[in-house]
């Protein structure tokens, strides 16, 4: 029996990226899936527009922004109650080959001991170009994470890129869901940590093709994500690193130096508070919620 797959997307006021992305799902050469959006608190009309133009969709409104962990969650626990064997997780401001979901099932059920499959990620802005093959790794030493740009061997991979995440029931069942503490940023490190921890394994569909924006420079250069991601950053740490202190203060501190070298001092202290509060919501205690553009990474 083919199994059943549960298409998890989080929406928050973006509705063209979202109608965009489910257009591409329509043309899945898989025979069991349902997509759920998860419409994470948006101020504007999508949630409306999606109900009203995408009537196919499951559409769950949280009422208010959980972040990219807490609203997955809510979609992964619709899923499993709905008898799901697989979630993926997929960024809204996607889109998916045909094939896509076909291989990463495929590749799921190679081997029992795999709990998550990745995508080879390509850039919407340059086709043939590869943002991450499946996800990356973590240097402890730095205190940062990079992903892949060429294939690699699937025991290099250290974690799955949240941006296209598939992953098993019993995976789920084995080590639970995704961590809420980290708000936006490195829950996808933190989830593909836990799960190489407890023994299974990760795996990159190369066949499994999915394009995703890379118009995420407006986040890069947004005070409000460095906050989020350096105290992300060190939640991860804590929780991982051999040296949690060491790698904390290494890779904020070579992103505060970065900023201050620039002369962007609303960066520094944002980074300065990210490293020091360490929870993401003690970091942004005061702090408005990102724009649209502004909350997109490069990848999840």
């Amino acid at each position: 029996m083919t199994p059943r797959v549960s298409v998890i997307l989080l929406n928050w006021n973006g509705y063209h990226d979202t109608a965009a992305c489910l257009s591409s799902l329509r043309h899945l050469r898989y025979g069991n899936y349902e997509v759920t959006v998860v419409d994470n608190g948006s101020t504007n009309d999508s949630a409306s527009r999606l109900r009203d133009n995408h009537p196919w969709v499951k559409l769950i409104e949280t009422g208010r922004n959980l972040g990219f962990a807490g609203g997955c969650n809510v979609g992964i626990g619709y899923a499993l109650a709905h008898g799901a064997d697989f979630v993926w997780l997929l960024n809204n401001d996607t889109v998916v080959d045909g094939h896509a979901l076909q291989a990463m099932v495929e590749t799921a059920q190679s081997d029992p001991l795999i709990g998550a499959v990745g995508s080879a990620i390509y850039s919407m802005d340059e086709p043939a170009s590869i943002q991450a093959w499946g996800g990356g790794y973590v240097n402890f030493w730095l205190g940062r994470s990079r992903h892949f740009l060429k294939q690699v061997p699937d025991h290099s991979i250290e974690f799955i890129t949240g941006a296209s995440l598939l992953i098993s029931r019993a995976a789920i069942e084995s080590i639970g869901l995704l961590d809420e503490e980290f708000f936006m940023y490195w829950e996808d490190a933190d989830f593909c940590f836990r799960l190489r921890h407890a023994k299974w394994r990760l795996a990159v569909a190369g066949q499994s093709k999915v394009w995703h924006k890379s118009s995420a420079s407006v986040g890069n250069k947004s005070a409000r994500m460095d906050a989020y991601f350096n105290a992300s950053a060190a939640s991860f740490f804590q929780k991982h690193a051999p040296m949690p202190t060491f790698s904390t203060w290494v890779g904020g501190l070579l992103r505060l130096t970065k900023r201050a070298i620039r002369g962007d001092w609303e960066r520094t202290r944002a980074v300065w508070a990210g490293i020091t509060q360490r929870s993401t919501r003690q970091a942004m205690v005061g702090c408005e919620m990102p724009t649209e553009a502004s909350a997109r990474s490069v990848l999840r």
